[in-house]
């Protein structure tokens, strides 16, 4: 069974899973990834979701303000032994629960056009790719999505 629970940035469990989704995204974002990198840090995300089967940190995610109205979707990750079982799913429902328990309104994110399979699984929640946002405007790599909650 599937167990999550609500923590910080500073659970060393999220960091280590965090390291592994940094892995995988030098490889996909290839010369874009120095790029990307710098809107990923840590800090200041203090609504981070840990999910875990059997005690061992399987999939993360978490929500940064963007505006008063707005939380914005961030390191969202499931080990790929893991993938295809809805736990991103479960994820992304809970952090637009919390998201809306802190008074948001609405919920962005940004992913890569390589990520398809993120892709998929945000639009299956109802996420719509909207025009780029912030630092994302004009990078053509980026997709960003929105779902008012």
């Amino acid at each position: 069974m599937i167990s999550i629970v609500r923590t910080n940035s500073s659970n060393q469990d999220f960091r280590q899973l965090v390291q592994f989704l940094d892995k995988d995204l030098v490889v996909k974002d290839g010369d874009q990834h120095a790029f990307f990198a710098q809107f990923n840090k840590l800090d200041h995300i203090n609504h981070v979701l840990l999910a875990s089967m059997d005690n061992v940190a399987i999939g993360c995610g978490a929500i940064k303000e963007f505006d008063e109205q707005t939380a914005e979707v961030k390191r969202m990750f499931v080990l790929p032994a893991f993938r295809g079982r809805g736990i991103a799913g479960q994820l992304i429902q809970e952090l637009e629960r919390w998201a809306a328990e802190l008074g948001y309104t609405n919920c962005i994110l940004e992913t890569g056009q390589k990520m398809t399979d993120a892709i998929r699984v945000y639009k299956k929640a109802g996420y719509t790719i909207t025009g780029n946002y912030g630092q994302y405007i004009g990078v053509k790599e980026s997709v960003c999505m929105n779902k008012i909650l």
